[in-house]
């Protein structure tokens, strides 16, 4: 636990404490309450607002090795599929009005074991709550590629046009239902306020008609993703473009980890109501130039520009030195 706590500190992270959910539950509720709770040894981290990298296991862990140089950074690879063999999400006008925005991507021929499907679900809430802001900038949908076909369509309905069958549900309901159903959900009815007075409500479909999900509320149980789920289509639908875009390769850069080919995200093709298109996930790398010496001076420390590069690198910020020996490149990578 100290040399776990050290690594914390030297990376720049806290932990905050050891735990177990009985202990939370029996300081909160007395240790009557506590019987048969887990003891499981758990570890509160607190992360940096900005890193919604480290927000997952896959991302700390990834984060914490190669800051001990055991591994290289990951390159992230978007795959384009050949002309015509692509996903493709097509957005319709009537969404302008309530949630104008939506980006896509897909995880080909993904392994899930227990622990990745629970780490993936809890770094969608994660993203939920803070980034996405409780799905008021973005809510993400993820899907069981196999059982839907694409095109797919998003659109805004009018609540009693919408029908079919929630996450979970045994049978189907109209959105306007729907809402009713989830007035008392504990986790659900806090979101309901972001779409239950508009005219129309968010939907997508597939080409055959089948509900995927109405953002930002729930997804439909057709395509629920699974412990056999092998491609995953991620929707995130919202307000806010740049949000959107930052959520999906958040997602998918962390766990495209566990497709065959580690690292690589197959783009979907999002066609806007001009008719003009785009591919996302943007994983977009860029590169900064910075003075070695500026770096010093900001932090108020003083390294070689070849120390700093090292130094950089290992958190996960490609960097060597260039130029007459006193600059540095830094690769910014997709999670950042």
């Amino acid at each position: 636990d100290e040399e776990f706590d050290e690594l914390c500190f030297e990376f720049g992270l806290e932990l905050d404490e050891i735990t177990s959910e009985k202990d939370i539950i029996s300081k909160e509720k007395g240790e009557e309450k506590a019987k048969g709770a887990s003891d499981v040894v758990l570890y509160k981290i607190d992360v940096p607002a900005n890193r919604y990298d480290l927000l997952c296991l896959e991302g700390l862990v990834r984060g914490l090795q190669v800051f001990k140089e055991r591994i290289n950074l990951p390159r992230f690879e978007k795959i384009i599929p050949a002309e015509g063999k692509g996903q493709r999400l097509i957005i319709t006008e009537q969404t302008a009005q309530i949630r104008p925005h939506a980006v896509a991507a897909v995880l080909r021929n993904l392994t899930f074991t227990k622990d990745r499907y629970d780490s993936f679900i809890d770094l969608q809430e994660k993203l939920h709550q803070n980034i996405c802001r409780k799905r008021a900038l973005v809510a993400i949908g993820t899907h069981d590629l196999d059982t839907i076909t694409g095109p797919f369509t998003f659109t805004a309905k009018a609540p009693s046009e919408i029908k079919f069958k929630p996450l979970s549900q045994s049978q189907e309901y109209t959105a306007s239902q729907i809402m009713d159903l989830y007035r008392t959900d504990s986790h659900l009815r806090h979101y309901l306020h972001l779409i239950e007075n508009k005219p129309r409500y968010p939907v997508i479909y597939d080409s055959n008609g089948v509900v995927l999900s109405m953002p930002p509320i729930i997804n439909g149980d057709h395509t629920k993703i699974s412990l056999n789920t092998r491609n995953v289509f991620i929707e995130c639908t919202g307000t806010d473009i740049t949000k959107a875009k930052i959520v999906l390769d958040i997602i998918v850069t962390m766990f495209s980890e566990y497709c065959e080919k580690p690292f690589t995200v197959e783009a979907v093709e999002v066609v806007y109501p001009n008719g003009k298109t785009h591919l996302y996930p943007e994983l977009a790398y860029r590169t900064e130039k910075v003075k070695a010496e500026y770096i010093n001076k900001k932090v108020g420390i003083s390294e070689t520009p070849s120390s700093l590069a090292k130094l950089l690198t290992r958190m996960c910020l490609k960097s060597h030195v260039t130029g007459n020996g006193n600059h540095l490149e830094i690769e910014i990578p997709p999670t950042r």
